[in-house]
Parts: structure tokens; sequence; C-alpha cells
């Protein structure tokens, strides 16, 4: 069984090439869905939340296509950074994060209106920072545009200068958790089908990071 076309109801230039890397065939139509943020809400609640509404945005316009919302928040110590709104917020997310470890979480939503059907789920990633002075800091934002990514930063973007080791889906940390959303995207279709390639390229990909993947005791199992 065939998939329906896929569209990716964001137009975060990073999912586009983690799809594109997989071998998904795809097309853009940006949410104008808001983000929603609220302080009594886990990370994982609201990353679902705002998949699902970027998704259902975009479906009710494409009850025939199979929607992919995502939204991915940072989680340090149950305070959740979205995107900065400027570079003096960028510059105090990662005072905040440096030296210590957080979960970058990003909730998906795969919608096809016109059958009813829906799959949302989370994944989580730990992140552990190097310690940062004010120097170090202020170097990378002169690197990076911050005020496009959770917690103002992006890991494939000099992300070895800020980042001591990740614990999880590297490509979750980018955006999209492509290791789960393979298996979801197959199990959608009823078999592997047009997707069967997913691991090979998916191995491929993760290979080639640069940021080393280790899964430490201390951090939980379900990482």
């Amino acid at each position: 069984m065939k998939l329906p076309s896929l569209i990716l109801a964001s137009n975060s230039p990073r999912r586009s090439e983690l799809l594109r890397q997989a071998g998904v065939e795809f097309r853009v139509v940006p949410s104008d869905a808001a983000e929603l943020h609220h302080d009594q809400l886990t990370g994982r609640e609201i990353s679902q939340i705002n998949a699902y509404r970027k998704a259902r945005a975009v479906a009710k316009r494409f009850p025939d296509g199979l929607v992919l919302g995502a939204d991915t928040v940072v989680d340090v110590d149950s305070k959740i950074f979205g995107k900065p709104s400027n570079l003096e917020e960028a510059y105090e997310m990662l005072e905040k994060l440096q030296g210590r470890t957080h979960m970058v979480v990003s909730g998906i939503c795969l919608l096809h209106l016109r059958s009813h059907r829906q799959r949302i789920f989370s994944e989580s990633t730990a992140v552990v920072f190097r310690p940062l002075d004010a120097v170090k800091i202020r170097r990378y934002l002169t690197q990076v545009n911050p005020l496009d990514k959770a917690g103002a930063y992006a890991i494939q973007e000099h992300g070895d200068e800020i980042i001591e080791r990740i614990s999880g889906s590297h490509s979750n940390v980018v955006g999209l958790p492509m290791e789960r959303l393979s298996g979801e995207l197959r199990a959608w279709a009823g078999s592997a089908g047009d997707y069967g390639a997913f691991p090979t390229l998916l191995a491929e990909t993760m290979s080639a990071a640069s940021i080393r993947v280790t899964r430490p005791s201390h951090f939980p199992g379900g990482l």
C-alpha cells in the first residue's frame, strides 16, 4: 500500500533537507498556525499540541494529503525554550544552557483528514553543552542566526563549539526524529513499500554526523 502524497507543514529548510536525505518525496506547504506556549505544559505536551495545530491548519486545505506537522522545543529543568525573539533573549538562553544537560523534544503529527486518521508522538534527545563564557556565547551568535532555532542554537551549525555530546537521535536535534518517523510512515502504509530504503539512508546520514552520539548510563533509558 502506498502512502498518500506527503505534505510538510513547515518552511524549515532543516526539516526539508532531512526528508530529502532520506529519499522521501514530499512538498512544502507552510502552516500559518501560531505556536502556543504555556508554563503548565511539559515539552512533550506543548510540542505535540503545536505539531497537531500546524498539521490541522494545512490538512484543512489538503484533506487528501498526508500532512506532517512538527514542533521542536528545548526543555531545561522543566523550563521550555522555543525560538528567541531577539539576540538578547538568544544570549540568555545559551547562558542558561551552557555547562548543563537539557532535552530537545520534537512533537510530530501525521494527519490524513479525509480518512480521519492521525498519529501523534514525540521524541527526546539529551544534549550536554560545554561550559561557555560570555565571549564564546557571543562568538557563536555571530556565526549562526539563532532567531529561527529552538534554544537559539543548531547542532548542524558550529555545534561542536558548544555541544559536548548527545544521547539519542541526532536528527531529532536538527528538527525531525527520522529513525522514529520512518517507522511510523511504514506502519501507516501497512508495509515497507516505497519507504523500505529508509533504514539504509538514515544510517548513512547518522554516520556523517559531526557530533558524537553516546548513551551514558545516567541518562533515562527511554531516550
